[in-house]
């Protein structure tokens, strides 16, 4: 078993349908295939993000699914996102932190827009979130609050370290609201993603033959909710290479072996 489990007298966890689910970052990427999973399974959706036009296609190429626009870098209009979608979605009972940017940094060069705008979207964002939302959840049958990490927050991926740190901060994050939370209803769940087929840093990664296939990646995270609801971390079979690098021995050789080969994909790529 890969993660930590959830015994708590009366635990109750997640469904996997007649939910109402908020998924930031829900118009593209895996939070747009987590939003149709969900859809599909009859769950009332509500995808979040900042562009108008994306969110509006995606809405429209999944009849019932809703939309609402959010700038989760701003502090202050998150607080008041939070009290209109509980004005809406009086029902809301599981949210999931999907919205984040990954970009290449030069740690060398001392710009920082990257970085400030990196943990404002990928760690303020679902901080802030998750405290504005709280008080509904709380009141709420089955809730869940799922958080999406990624493997590279126990092996990172030095072209992209502030990418890397707030993952892993969130990592931790996770663990501490999934304690601080015991004695109440709320789940707490961690997705931990492998390198996806998606456009997170470009077009040409939803090709790449290396990126596990996005329509896999999502029915084995299906599966698990599914099959395994008392379980605090999904990971796919391809992410336990780097969830448990520490701890398999050999850190420091999969770490430049895992980094000299990204690098030269990279400067391959052009």
């Amino acid at each position: 078993m890969t993660s930590l489990m959830r015994f708590k007298p009366g635990a109750t966890f997640m469904k996997t349908s007649g939910n109402t689910i908020l998924i930031t970052g829900g118009a593209s990427g895996i939070g747009r295939a987590l939003a149709e999973a969900f859809h599909a399974l009859g769950n009332e959706v509500v995808i979040a993000g900042r562009r108008r036009e994306a969110l509006e296609q995606t809405a429209a190429a999944n009849p019932g699914m809703r939309m609402a626009l959010l700038d989760i870098e701003d502090a202050a209009g998150i607080a008041d996102f939070a009290r209109r979608l509980g004005d809406d979605f009086p029902a809301l009972n599981v949210v999931i932190h999907n919205a984040g940017i990954m970009r290449p940094e030069s740690l060398r060069d001392g710009a920082l827009a990257t970085a400030e705008a990196t943990i404002a979207t990928n760690l303020l964002g679902p901080i802030r979130l998750t405290a504005a939302l709280l008080p509904l959840l709380e009141t709420q049958a089955h809730g869940a609050i799922i958080t999406v990490s990624s493997g590279l927050a126990f092996l990172p991926l030095t072209l992209t370290p502030t990418y890397c740190a707030t993952k892993a901060a969130i990592h931790s994050y996770t663990q501490s609201l999934r304690y601080q939370l015991r004695d109440t209803p709320l789940q707490v769940l961690e997705i931990v993603p492998p390198y996806v087929q998606t456009e997170l840093m470009g077009p040409e990664q939803a090709s790449d033959p290396d990126a596990m296939p996005l329509r896999e990646f999502i029915a084995e995270v299906m599966g698990i909710l599914t099959q395994s609801p008392q379980t605090d971390e999904i990971c796919v079979e391809r992410v336990k290479p780097l969830r448990h690098a520490e701890a398999s021995g050999g850190y420091a050789a999969f770490f430049r072996q895992f980094n000299d080969g990204r690098t030269a994909a990279a400067k391959a790529r052009g």
